[in-house]
């Protein structure tokens, strides 16, 4: 059920993207909350996730935000499933990924964005890594989040 949010509300959600982001919103944005999921302008832009702004997979396709890990195309049914990534199935990270960052998964082929996770080690663990579960997927092509506008 979607409820418009509060002006006072909207003000700090501004604050916030622009300092997690580095993103601009005006005041005069259509701000609106669906369950978990921010609308700005009727569409989904962000999420909550244990009380933290995450973009959406469908904003993440037209802002690359996050750090990104590459999966496979072994791996990409499974991530797109809403797995969670183990470290075989990942060919290319960013070192200074930081353990309980969020980061946007890909495809090797086609680097599309397939879910949204955070990571359970840093960059400099996962390289030293050969097995065990690396990223813990939040959000992916097909689930509440994504169909929510």
């Amino acid at each position: 059920m979607k409820k418009a949010i509060k002006k006072k509300e909207v003000k700090e959600l501004i604050k916030t993207l622009f300092e997690l982001y580095d993103l601009e919103f005006s005041k005069k944005d259509k701000f609106e909350l669906d369950d978990n999921v921010v609308l700005i302008n009727s569409e989904s832009k962000f999420f909550y996730y244990e009380k933290k702004l995450v973009p959406t997979l469908r904003f993440i396709l037209k802002n690359s935000l996050l750090k990104t890990i590459t999966v496979d195309m072994g791996a990409v049914p499974y991530a797109a499933k809403g797995v969670d990534m183990m470290r075989p199935g990942i060919t290319e990270f960013d070192e200074e990924i930081e353990k309980n960052e969020f980061i946007v998964i890909v495809d090797e082929t086609h680097k599309k964005p397939i879910a949204i996770g955070l990571t359970l080690f840093s960059g400099q663990e996962i390289k030293d890594m050969k097995t065990g579960k690396i990223v813990k997927n939040i959000h992916y092509v097909g689930d509440n989040i994504w169909n929510s506008a």
